[in-house]
């Protein structure tokens, strides 16, 4: 409550404490102890399971690799022939090839030039690098090698009966060449989650309709829908509600009996056409409705019916960043996977940050690299939760502790980017 505040006046989106609000970590906390995973699971085909989520634990049926091999083009040869020095001089009595085999086993006066990949002969444990070679007639004199190196050993990556990937993974690149690697083509995965999408607000129009005066064009549902969507959800689109307490009712409880979670935006502050938080609290169960951060104070979550509820800010910004913070999250877990925060790392003040003590603010930053080399991070400019433009100049969030004030260049500060390597 800012100074001088009416201790009877209804929350203000600038108030710098409200003693109902929970903090970021506090929501996390209840909102992970809401979800469960949805049920069901599906079978897809191997390229298909990209960014799906394992259902079971696969468990590798096959050694990986399936025979000891080479790390490298060279000689493969007892480690017992070489001398103190790492050198021996040996008869070549082959060649073996990645997916063709010597053939016979290596006596221990004998060796065979190897490929890497390729099967290491019986009687080999250690493969000397070409470069250390030189070959005379039948003869190679080999130099500087080790007992045991340059050997891959069978199983080294997986064995037979290890667990490759546990249910909850999440099928990134790699994860679908582990697969691969097992020689399966049919992969068990989590359904995806159903969640129901709504905009609210009689100013809302459909982009590529006519813009009356007073109106404006509906971003919120179609970031949310890509967010929603990035995260996993099977997004079912269910346009824009009026301001009219009984039409918003009645198409959430029907939303609510269709859907995993529903998620709306706007409609959840104080205001007399703000429907979506009344109709939470007296035909759902309420969790919580205000959060000290900001953007995004007004975040309505719980259950209507069966499913999670998010009912999200109007502010575009706000509705962004509040689903970054706790939508994707929820989603992931009801996808399966664990519920995890937003990945977070450290980078250093480019320029001074602005910031008033008593809600964790997520500024809008774009990252570089510095001359020496530190990462380094600045405010893409003006903060305002309506500036939808500086979340696409943005590359990252720049998150402020509650009891922050201004942070100074060359001060340190969490970041958490919007993109990932994979």
């Amino acid at each position: 409550m800012t100074d001088g505040q009416d201790p009877g006046a209804p929350p203000s989106c600038e108030d710098a404490r409200e003693p109902a609000a929970l903090s970021v970590a506090e929501a996390h906390a209840r909102i992970a102890g809401f979800i469960e995973p949805v049920a069901g699971s599906e079978t897809v085909e191997l390229r298909a399971s990209l960014d799906r989520v394992l259902a079971r634990d696969q468990v590798s049926p096959i050694n990986i690799p399936s025979a000891t091999n080479s790390a490298m083009d060279g000689y493969a040869l007892h480690g017992s022939a070489l001398d103190a020095d790492g050198r021996a001089r040996l008869r070549m009595v082959g060649t073996a090839w990645a997916g063709h085999p010597l053939g016979r086993a290596l006596a221990a006066d004998e060796c065979a030039r190897i490929m890497t990949g390729a099967a290491v002969p019986d009687g080999a444990d250690t493969v000397i690098m070409q470069e250390r070679s030189a070959i005379d007639g039948d003869f190679v004199t080999l130099h500087g090698g080790e007992p045991g190196a340059n050997v891959r050993a069978a199983g080294e990556d997986l064995a037979i009966g290890d667990l490759a990937l546990a249910a909850g993974t999440r099928i990134r690149p790699a994860e679908l060449g582990v697969l691969a690697s097992l020689g399966l083509t049919r992969i068990e995965v989590c359904r995806r989650p159903v969640v129901a999408l709504f905009a609210t607000g009689d100013e809302i129009t459909e982009p590529g309709q006519p813009l009356a005066p007073g109106r404006l064009y509906d971003s919120n549902r179609y970031t949310v829908h890509a967010l929603l969507t990035r995260a996993g959800a099977e997004v079912d689109d269910r346009g824009h509600l009026p301001d009219d307490r009984d039409a918003v009712e009645a198409s959430l409880l029907a939303a609510a009996a269709d859907a995993d979670a529903v998620v709306t935006t706007g409609g959840v502050s104080v205001g007399a056409a703000d429907h979506v938080g009344p109709v939470l609290r007296e035909a759902g169960d309420i969790s919580f409705w205000q959060l000290t951060m900001k953007p995004g104070r007004p975040l309505n979550f719980g259950r209507l019916g069966g499913a999670l509820f998010f009912g999200l800010p109007g502010n575009p910004v706000s509705a962004m960043v509040t689903g970054y913070q706790f939508v994707q999250p929820a989603v992931r877990r009801l996808a399966g996977e664990p519920y995890r925060h937003p990945r977070t790392f450290r980078a250093r003040v480019g320029a001074r940050l602005e910031k008033k003590p008593g809600r964790m603010e997520f500024q809008r930053g774009v990252l570089s690299t510095a001359a020496d080399g530190q990462t380094e991070v600045r405010s893409v400019g003006p903060q305002g939760s309506g500036r939808l433009t500086s979340m696409a100049r943005a590359d990252c969030l720049i998150v402020l502790a509650a009891d922050a004030a201004d942070v100074e260049a060359g001060e340190w500060v969490d970041v958490q980017p919007f993109e990932g390597l994979v």
